[in-house]
């Protein structure tokens, strides 16, 4: 999804006709930018336009789900169960979490998005605007090849071909990394030998090369040594907890935020290995609107 709206999509969005949006531009009553001879609407601040402009009484809103969806990280979810937080989960992917956190069906998404100039912040802002959401890093993670026993690490995402790999489902920041770096490669799904089937989290991953049904996947270093694989690091990426400010104080989740700074939770760290706690608990965007 583009950070910015074209005069037809912003048309669409306001369902009003080209024109008018024109108009509104030249007038300076929506943020607009000039760029190469065309109009621009960056989509955050056209967001956060519409909230300003928001008139009647304030709902209540309904209580969010004690759910913390988006990307599947076993050192969290360990620390989810540890906790004694509470917390559901359904991890389907970062850009699930997305979803999810915009239709407030779930109070909290893990984050790992890999962008042009870091991880997660643009993403949440093209998808929730100014809303009130706090980003906070949990850990800086490995990733890269993971390997069933006996493989040799391939010299790179061009040396894939030959081998019998396991996807993620395309909701999964991994994956959409995963087709980056091939396209960047100048290669496709299509030139791979890929198994039907995709794996749903990163230990299902894990599992299926554990068990010899694949040769290799994209996955992460901290698994390596449970499941008994070889792993290649290709990437370091920032994991984070993007959690709607209105749930941030509630009791579940200060217990987990208040686990995740224990002693056993940076333990747990150590002997899984691949994780980096040095920022743990910076927070990297703080939604303006409440």
């Amino acid at each position: 999804m583009s950070q910015y709206l074209t005069t037809r999509e912003l048309a669409e969005l306001l369902r009003i006709g080209e024109r008018k949006a024109y108009d509104l531009a030249s007038s300076g009553e929506v943020p607009c930018v000039r760029a190469m001879g065309k109009l621009l609407f960056p989509r955050a601040e056209i967001i956060a336009w519409l909230n300003a402009s928001r008139s009647g009484p304030q709902v209540a809103e309904p209580p969010l789900p004690p759910i913390v969806a988006g990307s599947h990280d076993p050192l969290l979810d360990w620390a989810l169960r540890e906790s004694g937080s509470g917390l559901a989960t359904y991890y389907d992917g970062s850009f699930d979490g997305l979803t999810r956190l915009k239709e407030r069906s779930a109070q909290a998404a893990a984050l790992h998005i890999h962008e042009e100039h870091g991880f997660n912040t643009q993403s949440l802002r093209d998808t929730l605007g100014e809303a009130p959401v706090v980003l906070v890093e949990l850990a800086q993670r490995q990733r890269g090849f993971l390997l069933a026993a006996g493989q040799d690490a391939p010299s790179g995402f061009h040396d894939l071909k030959s081998r019998h790999i396991i996807l993620r489902q395309n909701s999964a920041a991994s994956q959409r990394l995963f087709e980056k770096q091939l396209t960047a490669h100048g290669l496709s799904l299509d030139d791979l030998n890929t198994l039907p089937g995709c794996a749903r989290t990163e230990e299902d991953l894990a599992a299926t090369l554990r068990d010899g049904k694949a040769d290799i996947g994209f996955g992460l270093g901290a698994l390596a040594q449970s499941y008994g694989l070889e792993f290649a690091p290709t990437h370091t990426e920032r994991l984070d907890l993007a959690i709607w400010r209105r749930a941030y104080f509630d009791p579940p989740m200060q217990l987990l935020l208040s686990f995740l700074r224990s002693d056993r939770f940076h333990a747990r760290a150590a002997e899984m290995g691949g994780y980096d706690l040095s920022g743990l608990g910076q927070v990297h965007f703080n939604g303006a609107n409440g």
